[in-house]
């Protein structure tokens, strides 16, 4: 999030790299900003003592970090993919601040014949999915370690499961010769990349966020086939008194915010 104010000539200088990282890091990190002329009650429980001020909010929205580094948008991407990944590692070894209050909600989600165009093939996060067989005992032996990856990369990169004994028509363009066969899907949903690696949890969000890392490395170089489709909607998000608590304090997400004055 950062934290500005419009008049601010540091803050107009940083707005065309703040826009570019927040294209580059969409369906990984949210990024908002919060015009301080206008809303300065977001800012308040932060102690902003000038513009721009930008802090990341993690697990633990009460307490988010603050960024001190260059005002590059690949600056900006390196530090919030590290943070997201640091945030990881801390929920794998039961280190995280992360909150359990919607336990109901599933860490993996149930992909089916009739949600998976809409859920993952038409949405802008990135999405893990395993092509499963309830009678397979490598993926039997697989499910605890997909919970645990999928707990672990909540609010960065989607986490989804095919039962392909009932819904098999959603396999049916990705050749599945066994099971499971894990896929990424990034910016080109037509063409997701086959995960071959360890059955880890740790091994598998790893592979989640390297991932990661390289489509916004690609986004920020021009070199990604990200979607333009919904060009209406703004990367930057405007963050308000009226929409702050929601929108981030209450979120699974990750989040960078700036503080700014437009001055």
């Amino acid at each position: 999030v950062e934290f500005y104010a419009p008049w601010c000539g540091h803050c107009q200088k940083l707005a065309p790299e703040w826009e570019k990282a927040a294209k580059a890091l969409k369906g990984i990190v949210k990024v908002g900003a919060v015009d301080m002329t206008t809303d300065q009650n977001v800012g308040a429980p932060y102690n902003i003592q000038g513009f721009p001020t930008i802090k990341f909010f993690g697990d633990n929205k009460k307490s988010p970090l603050d960024y001190n580094s260059g005002r590059t948008a690949k600056e900006i991407t390196n530090f919030a993919i590290k943070q997201s990944e640091q945030i990881v590692n801390k929920r794998l070894t039961g280190k995280s601040q992360q909150s359990t209050s919607d336990s109901s909600e599933k860490d993996v989600v149930v992909l089916t014949d009739s949600n998976f165009e809409e859920t993952v093939l038409k949405s802008k996060d990135m999405w893990l999915v395993e092509f499963y067989a309830p009678w397979c005992g490598h993926c039997q032996k697989l499910a605890p370690e997909w919970e645990k990856a999928a707990k672990a990369l909540k609010g960065i990169v989607k986490v989804g499961a095919v039962d392909m004994t009932t819904d098999q028509n959603v396999g049916a363009p990705y050749n599945i010769q066994g099971f499971p066969t894990i896929k990424f899907f990034g910016d080109n949903k037509k063409s997701p990349l086959d995960y071959n690696s360890g059955r880890t949890a740790k091994e598998i969000t790893n592979f989640a966020i390297k991932q990661s890392e390289q489509i916004v490395n690609k986004r920020l170089t021009g070199k990604s086939q990200q979607s333009t489709s919904d060009s209406s909607e703004k990367d930057v998000v405007v963050l308000t008194d009226s929409n702050f608590e929601e929108t981030v304090l209450k979120s699974k997400d990750m989040w960078l915010v700036e503080f700014y004055a437009p001055w």
